[in-house]
């Protein structure tokens, strides 16, 4: 379920009101009487969370999900646990943006305060030997750890937890974000704003609340104007020891493992997992729900558009091997120069 620390849920509902939220029909042998406290991911929801299945990828999960309720597809219904209660929908993830948003009404709104507040909240926990620059900005419920200097015109968000010996700098911003020990956050980065998550009901868009976290890891370095997503559900995820880049964009519950290093103006699409000590280069683009194996490396300016293997040499768009690369890059020099390729 969302952190309580940044979220305030509403509800709870039950089925056969969220059905009529969502524009949903209740499916045969649903409970419309069940009811549902709040929403979560389709591999984390329990018997009073409900969820929803729209990209095939997550099948498996659904299969296994312990969820109360679900929002699927028609061809879905026939596959589903048989405790689970299901809302039918052409469009899953649009009656999932409905029925979140009544859950979560302000989900990225903050209560208003007066204007003539100190800078730093009086719920705000400081640590000691912690250096707040003039202009600096922490919320209500805040916890800064020990050592932590805060630069001028910083923003840290509600709740947030920033452990010891971190450096945040100037302009920078810090929500929905539990922060381990010695992070040096860079001027201007942006993190834990809401995701890129929108569903369309044929007419406008439909903002789907963006209910997770971001969860930096120890001795990570984030550039300046880099941003990083908080997840739609599951947590956005840096791993300790990551380096990233000026202008790096970090989309929706992506997941890095340690030490990967994102060089500057690198994007990375949402719920796509880097495993441990992977190499973006500059310029690289990810698609969405991909993995990128342990220790592999991608040349600047590639697109990837498919899982890489542990340990793979990657560069081009599409992104190929860089053998593979290197020899077509060869051919289309030899044919530039007008002479006869042969085979082998």
């Amino acid at each position: 379920m969302p952190d309580p620390r940044f979220f305030s849920v509403a509800g709870p509902f039950k089925v056969a009101e969220l059905a009529e939220i969502g524009q949903a029909r209740l499916n045969d042998g649903a409970n419309a009487q069940l009811v549902i406290c709040d929403v979560a991911p389709i591999d984390a929801a329990g018997p009073r969370e409900l969820s929803f299945l729209d990209n095939p990828r997550y099948a498996d999960l659904f299969l296994h999900s312990k969820a109360g309720a679900c929002v699927v597809q028609p061809d879905r219904a026939n596959t589903a646990p048989p405790t689970m209660s299901l809302l039918v929908s052409d469009n899953p993830y649009l009656s999932y943006a409905r029925i979140a948003s009544a859950f979560y009404p302000t989900a990225d709104s903050e209560p208003r305060e007066s204007e003539d507040k100190f800078f730093i909240h009086s719920t705000a926990e400081i640590g000691s030997g912690a250096r707040i620059a003039v202009g600096a900005v922490i919320k209500k419920a805040a916890k800064i750890g020990d050592n932590v200097r805060i630069d001028s015109n910083a923003v840290i968000g509600p709740g947030v937890i920033i452990g010891d010996d971190c450096h945040i700098g100037a302009m920078a911003s810090v929500f929905y974000c539990v922060m381990g020990n010695g992070v040096r956050l860079y001027s201007g980065a942006r993190i834990g704003e809401a995701g890129f998550g929108f569903a369309h009901d044929g007419e406008k868009f439909v903002s789907v609340p963006q209910l997770g976290r971001v969860l930096i890891g120890d001795h990570v370095e984030i550039g300046a104007n880099t941003t990083i997503d908080r997840g739609s559900g599951p947590d956005t995820v840096i791993g300790a020891g990551c380096r990233i880049d000026n202008l790096v964009q970090i989309g929706h519950n992506v997941r890095l493992g340690r030490n990967c290093v994102i060089v500057a103006q690198a994007g990375i699409s949402g719920s796509t997992i880097l495993e441990d000590a992977v190499t973006l280069g500059g310029q690289v683009g990810l698609t969405g729900h991909l993995t990128v194996g342990k220790g592999a490396q991608i040349g600047a300016q590639s697109g990837v558009m498919k899982n890489i293997a542990p340990g793979e040499r990657m560069i081009g768009t599409p992104a190929v091997p860089a053998r593979q690369f290197m020899r077509q890059a060869a051919i289309l020099g030899r044919l530039a120069r007008g002479k006869e390729i042969k085979d082998g």
